[in-house]
């Protein structure tokens, strides 16, 4: 009996506590939301791993590598330095052979010779690399000297007939007396140890002559045939002969001339600053050729091309002096004209085998450009 109702006695209290609270509505409602919130917990708890399982996508096989094995060998050249390479010379330049052979300090111009730049008149101020010249503005020239290559064929006028000089007598010289050699007249003894001797007669004007020649006995008799005086010819006061001359013209192309008042501050025949190279001397000879070839042809042409015309030739010249190919031909004149440069550059090939050092520079081709100008 003692140990029921002690049993009674204990557990009333949490009976009591749990039906007052059930019946309080406040406490009821926090009561609930306790228990829900642990349920939610715990069903989260054993529900998550099924819901949140993340499953292995499978994954597309990997392309195999298109990546292939390769060897470099690297040569002992590879790492040798490059020979230097020549300096190209930028400007071909037409020295003045008057003027004598001077290497300059510093220049990129090349020629058929050493030149340094100087002037008669020199320019205290001067800069230029050339001598000063009077021609075109607005013009580049490679020339600071013009000439002519070959002598000018000249149609000499008809000169009127000279009076005719007057009679003039023969003047003979006076015939000389002459008497034959005498005869000897010979004393000759019996005695051979004793001496001869003869006695001729000398006679006057004695001459070694067959027969006596009758003539003057005092005339001066003159060496040679008779003479008679040399007839000169007659001078018309009206018309006086003009006064021999010796025209000097330098063995230099025509040129036309830039306007260069500058000038250099060196004394001295009209020079360009250049220095000699094989190619320098190679275009100087092609050069004069063209030129000499291109004025036979301007002489046979039937009409002289429109003064000022011009005609630009660009063409490839290979190693072998040959011209390759005619590439352009810019021309203002007329067909004729424009022929007779082409031809001018053509009818001289080939030039002449290019040097070692010229194919070193220059290639086995080069092309250039040729400009006529017609005045």
């Amino acid at each position: 009996m003692s140990q029921a109702y002690a049993s009674t006695a204990a557990t009333n209290p949490l009976r009591r506590l749990g039906l007052r609270l059930w019946q309080d509505p406040d406490s009821r409602s926090t009561s609930i939301g306790l228990a829900a919130v642990v349920v939610f917990h715990l069903l989260l708890f054993l529900l998550a791993p099924i819901f949140l399982r993340i499953e292995h996508l499978p994954s597309a096989p990997r392309p195999p590598s298109t990546a292939r094995d390769f060897n470099i060998e690297l040569t002992p050249e590879m790492f040798a330095k490059p020979p230097p390479k020549p300096k190209d010379p930028s400007k071909f330049v037409e020295t003045n052979p008057e003027a004598p052979e001077n290497t300059p300090d510093k220049t990129n111009n090349f020629a058929a010779q050493n030149q340094q730049a100087a002037q008669e008149k020199p320019n205290p101020d001067g800069k230029s690399d050339r001598a000063a010249t009077q021609g075109k503005k607005d013009m580049e020239s490679n020339q600071i000297v013009s000439g002519r290559l070959t002598q000018p064929t000249e149609r000499a006028e008809p000169e009127p007939p000279a009076p005719q000089p007057a009679e003039v007598t023969p003047m003979v010289n006076p015939r000389l007396q002459q008497n034959p050699l005498s005869g000897a007249e010979k004393f000759e003894g019996t005695n051979d140890t004793g001496i001869g001797s003869s006695i001729a007669k000398r006679l006057e004007n004695a001459k070694s002559v067959s027969e006596k020649v009758e003539g003057v006995k005092e005339a001066k008799e003159l060496d040679g045939a008779p003479t008679m005086p040399v007839p000169q010819p007659a001078i018309d006061p009206r018309r006086p002969r003009a006064r021999p001359m010796v025209v000097k013209q330098q063995q230099v192309r025509p040129a036309i001339l830039a306007d260069n008042p500058v000038g250099t501050r060196n004394m001295g025949i009209s020079g360009i600053d250049a220095r000699w190279s094989n190619y320098g001397m190679y275009l100087q000879k092609m050069v004069d050729a063209v030129q000499i070839q291109w004025e036979r042809l301007i002489l046979s042409m039937p009409a002289m091309p429109a003064s000022g015309s011009t005609v630009s030739v660009r063409f490839v010249i290979n190693d072998e002096g040959k011209i390759a190919q005619i590439k352009n031909v810019e021309t203002v004149a007329s067909e004729t004209a424009s022929r007779a440069c082409v031809s001018a550059i053509t009818d001289r090939a080939p030039y002449g085998v290019w040097t070692d050092d010229m194919k070193a520079m220059l290639g086995t081709q080069q092309e250039m450009t040729f400009t006529f100008f017609y005045q």
